[in-house]
């Protein structure tokens, strides 16, 4: 995904069963090969780390800013 992966959007690159396809593989991102698991992030269980990932993404997304009309200069 070479503009990054949007939040709530599975990554291309996971098998059927989220295995990653690019794992030791030097085009892996360094983002992932940087990323350590850990029980806060993952939990115990498949079910437990995609509920608190999806909740790490929604908490993290941007806001919606609605666009104001600039004021007009005279």
């Amino acid at each position: 995904m070479p503009e990054g992966k949007p939040a709530g959007v599975r990554c291309v690159q996971l098998s059927a069963d989220n295995r990653c396809l690019l794992f030791g593989k030097p085009e892996r991102p360094a983002v992932c090969s940087r990323l350590r698991p850990l029980e806060e992030m993952c939990g115990a269980s498949t079910d437990e780390a995609l509920a608190r990932l999806t909740f790490l993404e929604r908490a993290t997304a941007p806001s919606f800013l609605p666009v104001l009309p600039r004021p007009r200069t005279r």
